[in-house]
């Protein structure tokens, strides 16, 4: 089983270590022919607007549509979140849409308003320490999202079936429960 991180802009050393650390390899995807030869994909945080450039310039986004389409797992963290939702607070067009959200970019405040807070996650037993920089939340949710963590009752994490969404930075902690987590999800959609 082979997991991708798109590889454009962002954190993708770090997811790459977690996926590793999972005992997974892990692949940097910098062409579009290499997401054939992932079974799931992760959208990693970063700058939402320069990855969007970068995704218009490489002609990424209709296959990411694609392997969205596919049923292969796909997990945006922070950039990666709003890259999947359908809905963009102040924005008329979404990214790859796959995830039934309306996602407000920015929303804990600019860099030096970062802070990282103790979340409590369905399906992860202990507190898990989330990383918020720059962060989006989740507005609202269709009827087919499944609310997994709030912080101060704004929605940070969710899940809509093969789609994982977090508004924080899980690559940037050495706890990998939740690289642990979206990998138990490519695992029973390869079954």
């Amino acid at each position: 089983m082979r997991i991708g991180v798109l590889a454009l802009q962002g954190a993708v050393r770090e997811h790459i270590v977690s996926i590793e650390a999972c005992g997974m390899e892990a692949v940097a995807i910098k062409k579009i022919e290499e997401l054939a030869d992932v079974d799931g994909l992760i959208l990693p945080g970063g700058e939402s607007t320069a990855m969007r450039r970068l995704m218009d310039k490489y002609d990424f986004l209709p296959a990411l549509k694609d392997f969205a389409a596919s049923g292969k797992p796909m997990f945006g963290t922070c950039a990666g979140m709003i890259l999947l939702a359908k809905h963009l607070v102040g924005y008329e067009e979404s990214h790859i849409g796959a995830i039934d959200m309306t996602v407000e970019r920015n929303a804990f405040g600019r860099q030096r308003e970062s802070f990282e807070v103790p979340l409590m996650i369905t399906g992860i037993e202990e507190p898990y320490v989330g990383v918020f920089i720059r962060a989006p939340y989740v507005e609202s949710v269709g009827g087919e999202v499944e609310v997994l963590a709030k912080h101060e009752d704004r929605i940070v994490m969710v899940r809509q079936g093969q789609f994982l969404a977090a508004s924080f930075h899980p690559e940037l902690t050495d706890d990998h429960r939740i690289t642990a987590y979206f990998i138990d999800m490519v695992k029973q959609a390869k079954k």
